[in-house]
């Protein structure tokens, strides 16, 4: 296999890692949040936080590392249409997933307090955080998804 085949090849799986551990970790913190569960709010939580760290953040180097790796070897200048709209997006999306690991960190250590305190719920500043986690997942997750279009349609946007 070449260089350029593999380097995809890695873009690619490293992307659906990306984008399937953020929505699998937003899925399961969003229905641990609404089952006023306090002790599965704390695992979901812990497992969150640690999903982060074994997947996303390694790919959060490796998208960009293999795809500018890509681009360089296909000749394309990074002012392609798609290809700028695509960085600036995952840029976005990376500029919500920063305050969103601090949120989950906060938000496991809320709950775990909650839990080892014999609390029967959480405090006021775990639900604001979670309020703000998925309010800025949204805003993400919508910008990977066009991410993921423009990778592969690669659009004319503009000329």
């Amino acid at each position: 296999m070449s260089l350029y085949l593999t380097l995809k090849w890695i873009h690619i799986v490293s992307s659906v890692l990306l984008v399937g551990t953020g929505l699998g970790s937003a899925y399961y913190m969003f229905f641990a949040n609404r089952s006023g569960n306090l002790q599965a709010q704390a695992v979901v939580a812990r497992l969150v936080v640690r999903a982060d760290w074994w997947f996303t953040t390694p790919t959060v180097f490796i998208q960009p590392a293999t795809g500018l790796a890509m681009a360089h070897m296909a000749g394309l200048p990074l002012s392609t249409p798609w290809l700028a709209a695509s960085l600036a997006l995952f840029a976005l999306a990376g500029l919500c997933w920063l305050p969103v690991v601090w949120l989950q960190l906060r938000m496991r250590a809320l709950a775990q307090q909650a839990l080892d305190a014999g609390s029967d719920s959480l405090p006021a500043t775990y639900w604001r955080h979670a309020r703000w986690w998925e309010a800025l997942g949204y805003p993400a997750f919508v910008a990977m998804a066009v991410v993921f279009y423009l990778m592969v349609a690669k659009p004319t946007l503009w000329t």
